[in-house]
This record gives C-alpha cells, sequence and structure tokens, in this order.
C-alpha cells in the first residue's frame, strides 16, 4: 500500500515539474520579446495590441481556433502588457505573475499571498481576453477592491487602448 501512495505522488510531482517547465519555457518566450517592445512608441504599443483584434475577430465563433490562437499570441500580447505595467504604474509583471496570468488565461485557479501582485498579474489575461472583442470581466470580492483596482490597474488598460469600469453595489441598471 505504501509503495503505491508513492508512485502516485511521484508521478503528481512529475506532471508538476513537467507543467512548470512548460509554464516557463512561454515565460521566457516573452522576455525574449521584451528588448524589441521596448523600443515601441506609446502610440506603437497600442497599435500593436490593436492589430491582434482582426485576426481574433475572424475566428472569435470558433472556439478551438480562437483558444489556440490567443494561445498563439499569448507571448507578445503579455510582452506589450509587461511594458505598459513598466511605462505606467513603474512596476515590471515578475515571472511569477506572468505565470499566474498563463494559469488565469487557461482558466484556472492562481493562488497568491497579499502583497504578491494578483492586481498586476490579472492585468494578463484581461487584455489578451478583451481582444476577442466579447469584454473581460473580473470579479473581485467587494466594491472596494473593484474601485481600487479599476482605478488602479486604468493607465495599464488605457495604454493599451482599453476602457475600464466597475460595478457597485446599488448602482442603477442603467448605470451599470
Amino acid at each position: 500500500m505504501a509503495s503505491e501512495l508513492k508512485k502516485f505522488f511521484d508521478k503528481i510531482l512529475k506532471i508538476e515539474e513537467r507543467e512548470l517547465k512548460k509554464l516557463y519555457a512561454r515565460v521566457n518566450q516573452i522576455t525574449a520579446l521584451e528588448p524589441q517592445i521596448q523600443k515601441l512608441s506609446d502610440d506603437e504599443l497600442r497599435e500593436k495590441v490593436e492589430s491582434f483584434r482582426d485576426p481574433i475577430k475572424k475566428v472569435r465563433d470558433d472556439f478551438d481556433r480562437r483558444e489556440r490562437l490567443l494561445d498563439e499570441l499569448l507571448p507578445e500580447v503579455f510582452a506589450c502588457v509587461r511594458e505598459a505595467g513598466i511605462r505606467t504604474l513603474g512596476q515590471r509583471h515578475y515571472d511569477e505573475q506572468l505565470i499566474a496570468g498563463i494559469i488565469l488565461h487557461q482558466g484556472r485557479i492562481a493562488e497568491a499571498k497579499t502583497g504578491e501582485g494578483k492586481t498586476l498579474a490579472a492585468t494578463l489575461p484581461m487584455v489578451l481576453n478583451s481582444l476577442v472583442g466579447y469584454g473581460a470581466h473580473l470579479v473581485t470580492v467587494n466594491d472596494y477592491l473593484a474601485k481600487r483596482d479599476a482605478e488602479w490597474m486604468s493607465p495599464v488598460y488605457n495604454k493599451l487602448g482599453l476602457s475600464v469600469a466597475f460595478l457597485q453595489n446599488g448602482q442603477m441598471r442603467d448605470d451599470r
């Protein structure tokens, strides 16, 4: 029984190790684009992100093709978001925040402690998924955080040509 349990946990650890290697390979792709993205003017940065919309619109109703295309564009989009974070907030996404962004984009859960940059990490999949044209929504636990985070991260989104809004309890339906 003990050896079967050991085999089970060894298998899980190998899967986790493989998954981490894949995630860090994506981080390396993003980081490799950094010198090229840094050279762009603010207008060129916004135009680059905007240029990703057309190919996505062509496949947006075909879920499988859309997800494959988003996955292909992820390194470039994340590199642009990272640069926008530096230019607007003076904050560069850490590798672990890039990994969290990848995981969130994949529809999985990423856990981080207070102060580890969840709000900044969320900008990555928000920008990527907003390119589909359906809007992207981020849910948080209370009105205070919704307002704070929307206002705090809006310069990043605005730099890339996106708008930001937030909902509050008691808001009239027409205002939403």
